[in-house]
């Protein structure tokens, strides 16, 4: 700015001092009074009155042709002055338009796309910045100010997802316990006979597992992953997994060989649960564990002694949502084998299912 100041003045100077030295030097002609009193004097010697008035013309004309040469060099210096002067003020000008747009427009034009990006919530928009520029660190501010934004932004996103984990994990963490306690009142009425007691019971528990499914499935549907820690872990706590699921002891005796697979342990007592869980409600049967070696697998295959599902179906049982025929008039919400084959795939393993005079569920563990 201050560069522009001074060109500016020191234009403006130059232009008054040259017109005032123009004046000086080419100052108005004035008639030469000496000459034209010589030529008078001349003139009125002789005594012819024609011969008078002809020298007196003469004399007239020479002068007024001097004046008029005297300002015709005048006005033709004033003009050459003034065009000098326009050309150099027209570039000078040119210049400072070219300065004014490059160090003041040109970065509030930026500013002003940066602004609407920002507005619009695109923080991924980064200001340029000229530290050679008056604006520089100016600009360097308000990317800054984009950069914390940013980072404001991606930590609220973090919280809330893991806030969403949180709640998705305890929501289907829960249904298990609230299935259990629902089975074992329904193993109490048969028992014991139906009271008003154990019904209650029973109906504030399909209340909360109908209250806990649309939580889960809400806060599921806004998630793009839940988190999966696989580790070592041997082939002897899944086999405590497995009996801590069986509450209503359906399992068979069974042992598995011992080896170390990778699995996360939480989430396979999920999937262990679901697993079991499924048996327990559609086909009611006893429950068959088996373990063997698949290359670089472990296999740990669950089966029941039900009616299974048809061909059709068997395909589409870990998708989400997705519930069989045998489904209708039993409480569920179709995501219990979606997320134990996206557990398992996360573990680096996989869930396969198979109808073999029952329903054959098929774990995979990396060795």
């Amino acid at each position: 700015m201050k560069k522009t100041i001074v060109v500016s003045l020191t234009m403006l100077l130059i232009g008054i001092g040259g017109v005032f030295w123009i004046l000086r030097g080419h100052a108005p002609p004035k008639p030469d009074m000496v000459a034209l009193n010589g030529a008078v004097v001349e003139a009125m010697q002789n005594t012819d009155e024609t011969e008078v008035l002809r020298l007196t013309r003469d004399a007239l004309a020479k002068e007024a042709a001097r004046i008029f040469d005297a300002q015709t060099d005048r006005n033709k210096a004033l003009s050459f002055y003034l065009c000098a002067y326009v050309a150099v003020f027209a570039v000078a000008a040119g210049w400072l338009i070219l300065y004014t747009d490059r160090t003041i427009l040109k970065p509030f034009k930026k500013l002003e796309v940066f602004a609407s990006r920002v507005a619009q919530g695109d923080l991924s928009f980064p200001l340029a910045m000229d530290r050679k520029n008056r604006f520089g660190a100016f600009s360097e501010s308000f990317d800054l100010m984009r950069e914390q934004l940013a980072a404001a932004r991606e930590n609220e996103r973090l919280a809330g997802i893991s806030k969403k984990e949180l709640v998705a994990s305890l929501s289907h963490d829960v249904k298990t316990p609230v299935a259990s306690i629902k089975i074992i009142a329904e193993l109490y009425q048969a028992k014991y006979g139906a009271t008003a007691e154990m019904e209650s019971i029973i109906s504030k528990a399909d209340q909360i597992d109908l209250l806990i499914s649309n939580m889960f499935t809400a806060t599921l549907e806004e998630l793009q992953q839940l988190k999966v820690s696989p580790a070592e872990i041997t082939t002897a706590e899944l086999s405590e997994h497995i009996r801590a699921s069986d509450f209503r002891a359906k399992v068979r005796p069974f042992s598995l060989p011992e080896c170390v697979v990778m699995a996360d342990s939480l989430r396979f007592r999920q999937v262990v649960d679901n697993v079991i869980g499924n048996s327990y409600k559609y086909a009611d049967t006893d429950i068959e564990v088996s373990g063997a070696f698949d290359e670089r697998y472990f296999a740990l295959t669950v089966r029941d002694f039900g009616p299974g599902v048809s061909a059709e179906e068997l395909t589409l049982l870990c998708e989400k949502f997705y519930r069989a025929g045998n489904a209708e008039g039993k409480s569920g919400s179709g995501l219990g084998l979606y997320l134990s084959k996206y557990f398992l795939n996360e573990m680096g393993g996989s869930l396969t299912l198979e109808n073999r005079d029952g329903l054959w569920v098929v774990m995979r563990l990396k060795i």
